[in-house]
């Protein structure tokens, strides 16, 4: 049975399964990880390809039950997605970690972030999101969907909107659309002096979008000096680029430290 607290909804469809087994051009020798392996559905296939999988299973019946099973290669950990180590893990592996997944859609941002926190223990990740998640990361200024998240892993990692998956393959259906998201973490083209100050700044910006940034950073910057950065004071955030933003937190932070 699904459990509701970990927003359970099991992959069963064959169609889909097999799409992402062809996106992820999986090979013996490379350091996977899946992260809510559920019934297993992903897990057995990618494991007969690579030999070799490490599985992160929150719920304890369902990690009992695929240790029950487990091929040889399989190694199951019962734990919380959240609080894993991943650089120990890409160090015991020895090479940064591909990581895969159907998340549940109450830790996906969260997690996201503590991934990309650690980039250099990540080599890629393939994740089955919400859809409206997945275009929220991969939205571009000027859409209706562009926002902090947006900002946020862009300022980060380079995310690829790959396909979208109805409600009917899943077991419960869960009453959104999914798709699926390859995001690889990449430094961003731009100085950021102060990732702290960085992630704030957006944050506060977009908290109130539909005001301009001359009030929405009024606590930050005045209007004069977002114009001495050659951005004019009167766009509103959803029109500003993750490089724009990264200017505008720089002046707050003021000169990187070596």
């Amino acid at each position: 049975m699904a459990r509701k607290r970990f927003g359970q909804h099991f992959l069963h469809e064959q169609g889909v399964i097999q799409r992402m087994l062809a996106l992820l051009a999986a090979k013996a020798g490379d350091a996977f990880v899946e992260i809510g392996p559920g019934q297993g559905a992903l897990t057995y296939p990618l494991c007969a390809a690579i030999h070799e999988l490490t599985v992160i299973e929150i719920d304890r019946d369902l990690a009992a039950r695929l240790r029950s099973t487990a091929p040889p290669g399989l190694t199951v950990m019962a734990a919380d997605a959240l609080k894993v180590d991943y650089a120990a893990l890409a160090a015991q592996a020895g090479q940064p970690l591909r990581l895969v997944g159907n998340l549940p859609y109450n830790i996906s941002s969260p997690l996201l972030f503590a991934l990309l926190a650690v980039p250099e223990a990540i080599h890629d990740m393939h994740f089955m999101l919400q859809k409206e998640v997945v275009e929220r990361m991969t939205a571009g200024p000027g859409s209706r969907t562009y926002g902090r998240l947006s900002v946020a892993v862009a300022a980060r990692a380079t995310a690829t909107h790959l396909f979208n998956v109805g409600p009917g393959a899943f077991v419960p259906p869960p009453r959104v659309m999914s798709a699926v998201v390859r995001v690889e973490p990449t430094p961003p083209a731009f100085s950021i002096h102060d990732w702290h100050v960085f992630d704030h700044l957006v944050t506060a910006a977009f908290s109130k979008r539909r005001k301009t940034l001359r009030n929405a950073l009024s606590g930050w910057l005045s209007a004069t000096a977002i114009s001495a950065a050659g951005i004019d004071p009167g766009l509103r955030p959803e029109q500003i680029t993750p490089a724009q933003f990264a200017l505008l937190a720089n002046l707050v932070a003021g000169p990187q430290q070596t």
